[in-house]
């Protein structure tokens, strides 16, 4: 069984703030550490439930290059850097069997979420998939849903397993911190969050033997983005299938039958936005 992992690191039990997940920054190393645990959590989990099982962790936090490769579990391979076509969900294809979204966190309007955001915190105020609030764990799943790979757990706080739930209902879900704003959690001890996730990664291969009922992301799918300005939002009408929403000047409304090429716009929308919103 092949399981591809997209590691994040705002979900990490313990993480409250930015400085804790940014290089250079005190604190940062000691909880780069907490974030390995809970990928190795993941894989040793999983290969509970019985193998053999091949990995591949997608490191898709800021530069992407956050775990050490040579202390991955089960000899899993190590997917890293900041340039990528598809992003966090780079190096998933139709040969994979699952997915483990590790240490994600809420959308930019959720609440409570720590850290919350959706992709960049500077230009995008909200993202709706198909009428549904989107975070990353959302929009990653049109890439999910196009190749027909399920993602069957998912590691943070309460917010971000509620979200994904909308998309995925059978996802197994470890909550390892209780969000109480953004910037304030109650997680549990990294020991008891890595146990939890280990379970959880054990019961979602096991429920996915037993037979997971197939997800539908209707065709074609819509990703309505409200942006933090109209410029923000009138960049992002530069793009192909992207449309500005007649009644508010913040709002544009990208659609697509092809998921993965939606998905692709809507990085594209990101990056572009990027500079001008920072």
């Amino acid at each position: 069984m092949k399981i591809f992992i997209s590691s994040d690191m705002e979900g990490t039990a313990g993480v409250v703030n930015w400085d804790q997940c940014r290089p250079g920054q005190q604190d940062y190393e000691h909880y780069r550490a907490l974030l390995q645990a809970e990928v190795n959590a993941a894989i040793d989990g999983a290969n509970r439930a019985g193998g053999p099982h091949e990995f591949l962790v997608n490191d898709s936090h800021g530069r992407m290059a956050n775990l050490r490769p040579e202390q991955l579990s089960g000899e899993a391979s190590y997917l890293s850097g900041h340039h990528k076509p598809l992003y966090m969900m780079q190096g998933l294809d139709e040969s994979f069997d699952a997915i483990f979204f590790v240490s994600y966190h809420g959308s930019a309007s959720a609440g409570p979420a720590t850290l919350s955001h959706t992709y960049n915190p500077a230009a995008v105020a909200e993202a709706r998939l198909n009428g549904e609030i989107a975070g990353e764990s959302g929009i990653n799943s049109l890439v999910a849903a196009d190749l027909g790979v399920p993602v069957v757990l998912v590691t943070g706080d309460q917010t971000t397993a509620s979200e994904l739930k909308t998309f995925w209902p059978e996802a197994r879900a470890a909550v390892v911190k209780q969000s109480v704003s953004r910037f304030a959690a109650e997680s549990l001890h990294p020991a008891r969050a890595n146990r939890l996730i280990a379970e959880q990664a054990q019961q979602a291969i096991e429920t996915l033997r037993g037979g997971m009922a197939p997800v539908h992301i209707e065709r074609p799918s819509t990703l309505t983005v409200r942006l933090r300005n109209p410029d923000l939002a009138e960049m992002a009408t530069w793009l192909e299938r992207v449309e500005p929403d007649p009644s508010d000047p913040t709002v544009v409304h990208l659609r697509d039958e092809d998921l993965i090429r939606l998905y692709r716009t809507f990085i594209t929308l990101v990056l572009l936005t990027r500079g001008i919103a920072e």
